[in-house]
């Protein structure tokens, strides 16, 4: 496992993260924002029928027709705005953010079980990860222990020549 790739992984979750919750807000934002304006055209819509019921009991006249169809059509503007706020998010956007959220920590996960394997694998035989490291001393050990047993071998078998003449 190599921590650069966790990294990048780790990065690449958090930027798609920062995204997605970026388009989240703005889209909550943007609801909130349209949901007060109809709840204020709203207002003045039901201030406008009390005025046409005022009007209707002071005196029946077309000021009364006319407060009343203001009345309706701000009533009207308020639902529209109301169901345009009620949309889904730009689809597009959020389901980038969300694939590429979604490879992220498929690539993390998949980081994490090579680490936890490999974890396991030493904890569980410890000498398969040493053997390799010990591997090239022991052998350089070997080698010039057999080379110096060797040497003294045939220094024995071999006696140095007697200057003395045989007689």
């Amino acid at each position: 496992m190599d921590t650069e790739n966790v990294v990048k992984h780790l990065r690449l979750l958090w930027r798609t993260d920062r995204v997605i919750a970026d388009i989240r807000l703005r889209h909550l934002l943007v609801g909130l924002g349209l949901r007060a304006f109809a709840a204020l055209i709203a207002v003045f819509g039901l201030l406008m029928l009390e005025l046409a019921a005022y009007l209707a009991l002071v005196q029946i006249t077309s000021a009364v027709v006319a407060a009343a169809a203001l009345g309706a059509c701000n009533f009207v503007i308020a639902a529209i705005l109301l169901m345009i706020a009620a949309r889904a998010p730009s689809g597009r956007e959020l389901e980038l953010a969300n694939e590429i959220h979604s490879s992220s920590m498929d690539a993390l996960q998949l980081e994490a079980r090579s680490l936890q394997s490999r974890i396991s694998s030493v904890v569980n035989h410890p000498l398969n990860s040493l053997i390799p490291l010990l591997i090239i001393p022991i052998a350089t050990m070997i080698i010039r222990a057999l080379r110096s047993h060797g040497s003294s071998e045939s220094e024995t078998a071999n006696p140095p020549p007697n200057d003395a003449p045989a007689t």
